[in-house]
């Protein structure tokens, strides 16, 4: 086998920063996008080459050289160092399939202990009677608005309004599958975890922007997110039946959020700027290489598994 397997196991170490320097000069949108595709391609393609990494070293099995068919085992290599190289990867492949099914289970326990702690009443809003503040997005079927006593008493009822199309934005831009995703996919490759971060931050900077454009005042929503962080901290932990999934008006880095709000409206992705242009056409190189080398390396493994079956590959 190439080289080439090596390069997607390599990538991501070069992709995760450059995707977060990347996302700095691109609206909230365009962020999760440029950021959750920085996740999820690298993290599919590392996976793939731990696979072909694999496969030769499996070959050495009589299973799988029954079902591949195959008159002789992969010839890639020194026998002792292929089968090593296999079950290296095998194993770092196993585990990490480990973490994504536990992390996975996690957070359906946590989303149906959340669901139960809601209540089953119809309508939106689901309304806790707890005193410490919070408030987040639900999702589910119908998604809600879960918020406590305490978070509505700390808010104005216009901070309220706005809290509430935070929350909304969240729910209708369906903002969970993408921290989850992300999340399963920095489990995949550990240069990939520094993306959860940024990501998070662009989630509530989207939902910020949507909440503006709601209720249209921008210093309203600066407003209602300062309160609510500053109510939420003074009663210190969070909600013990909030789920990871959940996203919440006072969540990521507040002051960020409150400046940018406070600034002018965010409009067009700022890639004009050439450091930005420089970052985005930095990152589209390295997953276009991370991709390529992927099929190529799936190519030639056919190759050899083609000689391996005894196929003239000159016909």
């Amino acid at each position: 086998m190439s080289y080439a397997v090596w390069v997607p196991l390599l990538v991501p170490f070069l992709a995760a920063p450059t995707a977060r320097r990347a996302a700095a000069y691109l609206s909230p949108r365009h962020a999760v996008v440029l950021l959750t595709t920085a996740a999820l391609l690298p993290a599919a393609t590392s996976s793939a080459a731990l696979a072909l990494l694999a496969v030769p070293g499996a070959s050495y099995l009589p299973t799988v050289a029954a079902l591949g068919e195959l008159a002789r085992p992969l010839s890639l290599g020194p026998p002792p160092v292929t089968v090593a190289l296999a079950l290296a990867a095998g194993g770092v492949l196993a585990w990490r399939a480990g973490l994504v099914a536990v992390a996975v289970r996690r957070d359906r326990a946590d989303l149906r202990r959340a669901r139960a702690a809601a209540g089953g009443t119809a309508g939106e809003l689901a309304v806790l009677r707890q005193a410490r503040p919070d408030a987040y997005a639900l999702p589910g079927r119908p998604g809600r608005i879960v918020v406590t006593t305490g978070m509505l008493r700390a808010l104005e009822p216009d901070e309220r309004a706005a809290l509430f199309a935070h929350e909304r934005a969240h729910l209708r831009g369906r903002h969970h599958r993408v921290l989850v995703a992300v999340e399963l996919a920095a489990l995949c490759h550990p240069a990939l975890r520094t993306l959860c971060e940024p990501v998070g931050y662009a989630l509530e900077r989207a939902a910020d922007e949507a909440a503006a454009a709601a209720v249209g005042d921008r210093r309203l929503v600066a407003r209602a997110i300062a309160r609510a962080a500053l109510a939420a901290r003074a009663a210190s932990a969070s909600a013990p039946d909030r789920p990871r999934a959940a996203l919440g008006m006072n969540a990521g880095p507040v002051p960020r959020r409150v400046a940018a709000l406070l600034d002018t409206p965010l409009a067009v992705p700022s890639t004009r700027r050439p450091a930005g242009r420089l970052a985005v056409a930095a990152l589209v190189i390295c997953l276009t290489v991370s991709g390529a080398t992927a099929v190529d390396a799936v190519e030639d493994l056919h190759g050899h598994v083609e000689m391996a079956q005894g196929q003239d590959l000159t016909r």
